[in-house]
């Protein structure tokens, strides 16, 4: 009985399966054909960058890439309640949450009919296709293009959100599970257009390891020993193995651009995740709480290093 029911599980998931890996290469030939151009305006009452006054430069600027339940312009994965506990805790901040790192053409998927449609009956759809967009930038083939396109993104709703290029002023990239893979993959793109202080914050990271981050100040790796979804991705990607020193993973390892930050016991998603507001730590506060304050203690870290005079380049 058990072997008829993953029969029919199969069966059934197998066509989505292979429709979601066609559809999510279309994008991406899409944006590197000109067929497409990728969105830049937001929806009314959308701000392109939230926080410190746009008067008067901020000491930073962080851009949240979410994981794969991210398919609106506005935080969905916990209804913005880290951006919102980032904002509270560091109004010295101007922050992004409306990139869309799983489509090249910043599309996202709740505003796309047949999606709407697909959501009211196949939930699993949207789940899939995200999943999809993160294998497909870590593919080697599509990865240059993916990269270019997702960076440009970020590069321009920095823009949009008062950011001026060789201003000086440090640029975070935060990114939750999948969206470390569009993070890591960005860094050059980002470099070339707006030439920032760059530095990533990877949150239960789930990325291959492949892409050049030489221009990245530094990467935080924030993580849990109960985080079973981010080993994961250090064991599929051989990029993440010691053996291959030359990925780009081993070379900032090497370089000690890497540095890990344990938030035990918090767990990737559920009840105990990084960010739940309910799981509380000995000292009182929520895993939203403290992975918040890890968060903000970190970028102010790196806007005094960025402050200080001698400070290395990139």
């Amino acid at each position: 009985m058990i072997e008829f029911a993953l029969l029919l599980l199969l069966l059934g998931i197998g066509p989505v399966l292979l429709a979601e890996a066609l559809l999510a290469r279309y994008e991406v030939l899409a944006y590197a054909a000109g067929w497409r151009t990728p969105t830049t305006e937001l929806p009314t009452r959308v701000p392109y960058a939230r926080g410190a006054d746009a008067d008067r430069p901020p000491d930073a600027y962080l851009v949240y890439l979410d994981g794969i339940g991210k398919r609106r312009f506005q935080d969905t994965r916990d209804g913005g309640q880290l951006v919102k506990s980032l904002l509270s805790k560091a109004p010295e901040l101007r922050v992004l949450g409306q990139v869309q790192p799983y489509s090249p053409l910043a599309n996202p998927l709740a505003n796309r009919p047949v999606w709407i449609w697909l959501r009211r009956r196949i939930g699993l759809v949207l789940f899939l296709h995200n999943v999809m967009q993160i294998f497909v930038a870590a593919d080697r083939r599509y990865r240059p293009l993916y990269n270019r396109a997702v960076g440009s993104q970020i590069a321009t709703q920095l823009r949009l959100g008062g950011y001026r290029p060789d201003s000086g002023i440090p640029v975070v990239l935060l990114s939750y599970s999948g969206g470390a893979q569009v993070a890591t993959g960005a860094v050059e793109e980002l470099w070339s257009e707006l030439r920032c202080p760059l530095w990533l914050m990877t949150l239960g990271g789930f990325y291959n390891g492949a892409n050049d981050i030489s221009h990245a100040r530094h990467l935080h790796r924030l993580t849990a020993a109960d985080d079973w979804i981010e080993r994961a991705g250090m064991w599929i990607f051989p990029q993440r193995w010691p053996l291959f020193r030359w990925s780009g993973w081993n070379r900032a390892v090497r370089a000690r651009k890497v540095t890990v930050h344990w938030l035990d016991p918090a767990t990737h998603v559920g009840p105990r995740s990084y960010i739940s507001p309910q799981a509380r730590l000995p000292d009182g506060r929520s895993h939203l709480d403290r992975t918040a304050d890890t968060v903000i203690a970190l970028i102010r870290d790196s806007v005094r290093a960025t402050a200080e005079p001698g400070s290395p380049p990139a």
